[in-house]
């Protein structure tokens, strides 16, 4: 995985790898923060939808990353 992401050999991006490698960091932090709030003794359905936005939200910061949203300084 690359922080800038990559580009195929005929110059486009390449969204499969951006795209997967945002869906693990997702599922990491999905799932680390469901398992966190579980052993702290919070194993409700909020706990589930907390995650999924915790989920979520990295899924699409490590997707803007990748492809550099933000103007170079």
């Amino acid at each position: 995985m690359s922080l800038r992401g990559a580009n195929n050999s005929d110059g486009s991006y390449d969204w499969t790898g951006a795209i997967i490698d945002s869906a693990i960091m997702g599922a990491i932090t999905f799932l680390s923060a469901l398992g966190g709030m579980t052993a702290v003794g919070m194993p409700t359905s909020g706990s589930l939808v907390a995650a999924a936005i915790a989920g979520g939200t990295q899924f699409f910061i490590t997707l803007a990353v990748k492809r550099q949203l933000r103007e170079p300084e």
